[in-house]
């Protein structure tokens, strides 16, 4: 009996090139394979009609992703790869191709209503055009954002800021105002640190001890009948201070029992002294009264 795996079974690449080689003609420039994946490589002014013969004739319904790549040493710098699935297959499909900044590309609105987003994407972070799309404008950026951000020579870093502005009712680009002088950073300024020892930088400082001290032996833990008689006495010293032991519940306990604190700081003139806390008597009023309703 075969033993069943949750993971699904993808198909292989096997004998598909074989398939779509003879299918898409002269429309298709290269194939080869790349981690796992089978890319495509065609030409630009075929991608619709290579992306709607995968679509009606191999079983490729889902366009999930339009990516990009910017390469700007190439005659035509940008690499857009669409990505498909067939959900009846269970397997993808990549297909590339070129283009430059004035070079555009046909539009796949026609085949996936979902292309328009893809395509204002890299419109917005590469400046690609799209030939055919009617709604191809900025999706990611403000409005009246200057530049595409995901081109390489796109600066890092900059002197300007966005910004929307409620006069103008628009966004507006200003100078960058920073509260500190980032633009003449130096590894000696003040920010490397302080001119003085913070608490606990001491220790830093201190010599290695000359003798690691391990506890090999019981003894050596401070644990005993030593140990247990200072507790002892710490616990009677205690309650003969604070605790009035031998009470019952629900007695008065005298007003002139006080709780002490042993661990209190001596009193001086800056901080007098605090008056000692005092157990208060349970309230036997109230229940008295509550009493005297019940029996009435």
């Amino acid at each position: 009996m075969p033993v069943l795996h949750s993971a699904p079974c993808f198909r292989s690449h096997d004998g598909l090139v074989d398939v779509l080689g003879p299918a898409l003609g002269d429309r298709l420039i290269g194939v080869h394979q790349e981690h796992g994946e089978l890319m495509l490589s065609v030409r630009r002014d075929a991608i619709e009609d290579v992306l709607r013969t995968l679509r009606d004739e191999h079983q490729y319904q889902q366009l999930m992703e339009i990516a990009g790549a910017d390469y700007p040493q190439r005659a035509e710098r940008f690499e857009l790869v669409y990505m498909l699935l067939s959900l009846t297959r269970n397997h993808r499909l990549m297909v590339k191709l070129t283009t430059d900044e004035t070079s555009p590309v046909p539009t796949v609105t026609r085949l996936w209503p979902n292309a328009g987003w893809l395509e204002r994407e890299v419109f917005d972070m590469f400046g690609v055009l799209f030939d055919g799309n009617t709604d191809l404008r900025r999706i990611l950026t403000d409005y009246g954002f200057e530049g595409h951000p995901f081109r390489k020579d796109f600066p890092l870093t900059g002197y300007q800021e966005v910004r929307y502005s409620e006069e103008d009712k628009r966004v507006i680009y200003e100078p960058v105002e920073l509260p500190q002088d980032f633009r003449i950073f130096e590894f000696t300024s003040p920010w490397e640190g302080a001119d003085y020892p913070l608490p606990g930088d001491e220790k830093a400082t201190m010599p290695p001890a000359a003798e690691v001290k391990t506890t090999d032996r019981p003894a050596e833990t401070g644990a005993g009948p030593g140990a247990d008689a200072k507790a002892a006495e710490h616990v009677a010293r205690g309650m003969a201070s604070g605790t009035v032991a031998g009470q019952g519940h629900g007695e008065p306990v005298p007003e002139e029992t006080a709780i002490s604190d042993p661990g209190a700081p001596t009193p001086t003139e800056d901080r007098p002294d605090r008056p000692a806390r005092q157990e208060s008597a349970p309230d036997t009023k109230g229940a008295t009264e509550l009493n005297k309703d019940a029996d009435s």
